[in-house]
């Protein structure tokens, strides 16, 4: 398994390092948890990734496109000298994800590897949701976020800096919105000059907590369809 994290601006109250916190601590718990079970093993978090929707952001560190892929594609190379014929990647942050499903096939087709692509959670504009308060829109740096990292690392928070920065108007569309069926490309300072959206304020330790154990049980649950996963033959 490979976790896939990022350095990026989250806001004035989240770390750079806020999707390689969780992806890593979910992805570790989960191996804890279920590895033996599926034969699994865990590579190092993989921390520059496509984070180009923050590049306006000073501290943010990204790949481009090319590179990431690139280097996706170079470790299912690699992996696939050794004994493994299955390759995660457990991506913990949203603007890798359609890169990410390219890559799983085109490693597929260059090193024979079975190819897979899971989350902590699914972003809200990929379908996933995010508490009422934020009327779906939170997708960076809002309740569940923050809340996973109040549960997993209190002292890189800062609540004190947190506002709710929630884009009501595209949240009315049917169609343009996260989530919705046209997707629209953006930078996380489009939204405001924080570059976070979502709303932090409702966000408790209580909910992390609840939020993690749910994503280390939903990716177990994962790895063990994954281990035996055969295209229905």
């Amino acid at each position: 398994m490979q976790p896939l994290g990022a350095i990026e601006q989250h806001g004035p109250h989240l770390p750079l390092s806020t999707d390689t916190v969780i992806a890593t601590a979910v992805a570790e718990a989960a191996i804890d948890a279920y590895g033996d079970e599926v034969d699994a093993w865990l590579l190092p978090t993989l921390q520059y990734t496509k984070s180009n929707e923050h590049a306006w952001s000073p501290g943010t560190i990204w790949l481009s496109a090319d590179t990431l892929l690139s280097v996706l594609d170079d470790i299912g190379r690699c992996i696939a000298t050794t004994p493994a014929e299955r390759l995660v990647f457990f991506n913990g942050h949203g603007g890798n994800s359609a890169l990410a499903n390219v890559a799983i096939r085109e490693v597929r087709l260059a090193h024979g590897l079975r190819t897979f692509l899971a989350h902590p959670g699914v972003p809200p504009d990929q379908g996933g949701t995010s508490p009422a308060n934020e009327l779906g829109m939170g997708v960076h740096g809002g309740t569940d976020e923050t809340s996973i990292m109040l549960h997993l690392a209190p002292e890189l928070v800062r609540m004190e800096l947190a506002e709710r920065r929630v884009p009501e108007k595209i949240a009315m569309n049917q169609y343009v919105r996260f989530g919705g069926r046209v997707s629209f490309g953006w930078l996380s300072n489009d939204f405001n000059p924080d570059g976070y959206v979502g709303d932090p304020t409702h966000a408790t330790a209580e909910l992390g907590k609840e939020l993690f154990d749910g994503a280390v049980r939903a990716f177990g649950e994962a790895l063990r369809e994954i281990a035996v996963f055969d295209f229905g033959r």
